[in-house]
């Protein structure tokens, strides 16, 4: 017997387009080795009977914020609030477990959902928290409700952008070292037991600090699933890399989001001072940055929403293209964020320069359609025409997906049911497809390759399902019936990354 033991997984069924019949797999040095019918199986050091399970390739999480998932988890839940007053005695009732000299950290309050959208004043927050020092983030994380002894002097509160970049560094900034690795673990154990083997941190000035985007990439694989790392910097490509980023990519923001009204917008917003939002990044700053991460050798990206933003950005790749060449920057493999706000002539440029859309369907579930969020920042036409995944999936644009948590929950299923059943229908991709981009769609954002797939020779990265509603086309079945009956959601059993169980229920 070797240091690792060969696994032969018997009676199951097998999400593989290598053999769509097979009811066994045989997994050696974290690989897998042969895929067939369980009759025909060969020797192996341990067998796993399966009892009939579905194995289908690991989600990967490709937008993810580890110790933010983390303190979501274990503090302060905002997402059920529905008005000022809720939400200060819950912030009173969560204060009074908390030490005095602590920070209470609470998520996930969104005030689009409130009958009166005014939220509570820094005052108001620090008499409710028992003067604690306290910050709420609203549910897109790029606003927040802070306290005054927080805030550090004056203020509304509710700090936005560039003031909320300051106040959230030191809210994270009170965490010990062993607190953020715990909050950390926390959110990729959690990742693990949802079938996720992999997931993307997003950091970056403004969002985390190079102290917790080390401690995050440290835990990689170490029991718990891969990290790919994405260092948001302007002109850091080179400070990516010495981090150990894949990328000068992910939270690097060319705007803001669409819930702060900061997304960067061609025309006005619907609601509040009519503005246009925010830009961050010129078209010609968007190429010098592109040009700087081919030359050390690192993926580029920008976190765009609005179609401003995008438009700059994609500016830019067409100015990259002018000094490098067209091929040279479609195989460099570089990314955007979120892409809520895009038409198809933008479309159409995201497939000449190869770029993926990574992107979170659930964003739609929770505030698309005609009566959400969306429609009240941007009108009922523009918010129905948002997140157009169909029409980038159909297009040609490479796709992954991911949650952005703990901006939406981790729920991979969850993540393809809202892409195969958006708010507006036209937007709509099969659950195939929509499994594709939340699987090996984020390999391929990441650029690992041999992985993604059950498949001889494929590395070994999988989990094993209970699918109380059924299988169809290999797939759970996962949208209602005619008669609009859901489904129960599938329900992971174990977790493996490369061979190795990162977690078994």
């Amino acid at each position: 017997m070797t240091d690792h033991p060969s696994v032969l997984y018997t009676s199951g069924r097998f999400y593989s387009a290598a053999d769509p019949r097979a009811t066994a797999m045989l997994v050696r040095d974290g690989r897998i080795a042969w895929l067939g019918d369980s009759a025909d199986a060969p020797a192996a050091d341990r067998r796993v009977d399966l009892d009939g399970a579905l194995v289908t390739p690991a989600f990967v999480d490709a937008h993810l914020h580890a110790t933010d998932t983390g303190l979501a988890f274990d503090g302060l839940d905002l997402s059920a609030v529905r008005s000022p007053a809720e939400l200060l005695a819950r912030v009173a009732e969560f204060a009074a477990t908390r030490p005095a000299d602590g920070v209470v950290h609470g998520h996930g309050w969104d005030e689009s959902t409130w009958a009166d959208q005014t939220p509570p004043t820094a005052a108001q927050l620090e008499v409710a928290s028992g003067g604690r020092r306290t910050y709420l983030s609203q549910a897109s994380v790029h606003s927040a409700l802070v306290s005054t002894s927080l805030l550090g002097g004056a203020g509304s509160g509710w700090v936005k952008e560039h003031d909320h970049h300051v106040v959230r560094a030191v809210a994270l900034g009170a965490l010990t070292a062993r607190q953020r690795t715990a909050a950390q673990r926390t959110a990729l154990s959690r990742a693990a037991s949802m079938g996720i083997a992999a997931v993307h941190e997003c950091a970056g000035p403004g969002t985390s600090s190079e102290e917790d985007f080390r401690s995050a990439l440290a835990l990689s694989g170490q029991g718990l699933p891969r990290v790919f790392g994405y260092w948001g910097e302007l002109g850091g490509a080179e400070r990516a890399r010495d981090l150990g980023a894949v990328g000068a990519a992910g939270d690097l923001y060319a705007d803001g989001a669409l819930g702060s009204r900061t997304a960067s917008l061609r025309h006005p917003y619907h609601d509040g001072d009519r503005g246009v939002g925010e830009a961050f990044v010129t078209a010609d700053q968007a190429a010098e940055h592109l040009l700087d991460c081919m030359r050390v050798g690192v993926q580029g990206g920008f976190h765009a929403i609005g179609d401003a933003a995008i438009e700059a950005v994609l500016d830019g790749f067409a100015i990259a293209a002018k000094t490098v060449g067209v091929d040279d920057l479609r195989a460099a493999g570089h990314r955007i964020e979120h892409v809520e706000l895009i038409d198809k002539p933008m479309i159409a440029r995201m497939v000449e320069f190869g770029v993926t859309a990574s992107v979170q369907p659930v964003f739609d579930a929770l505030w698309g359609g005609t009566g959400r969020m969306y429609a009240q920042r941007l009108g009922v036409q523009r918010a129905l025409a948002s997140n157009p995944i169909g029409a980038m999936h159909a297009i040609g644009v490479p796709l992954a997906f991911g949650s952005d948590s703990p901006v939406t929950a981790l729920d991979p299923w969850a993540v393809v049911v809202a892409a195969a059943a958006p708010r507006n229908p036209v937007h709509r991709i099969s659950v195939r497809s929509a499994f594709a981009a939340s699987t090996r769609g984020g390999w391929r954002a990441a650029r690992a390759e041999g992985v993604g797939v059950l498949a001889p020779g494929a590395e070994a990265t999988f989990a094993v399902w209970e699918t109380p509603g059924g299988v169809q086309g290999g797939l759970p079945v996962l949208l209602p019936d005619v008669e609009g009956v859901v489904p129960p959601r599938p329900v992971c059993r174990r977790t493996v990354l490369a061979g190795e169980t990162i977690f078994e229920s």
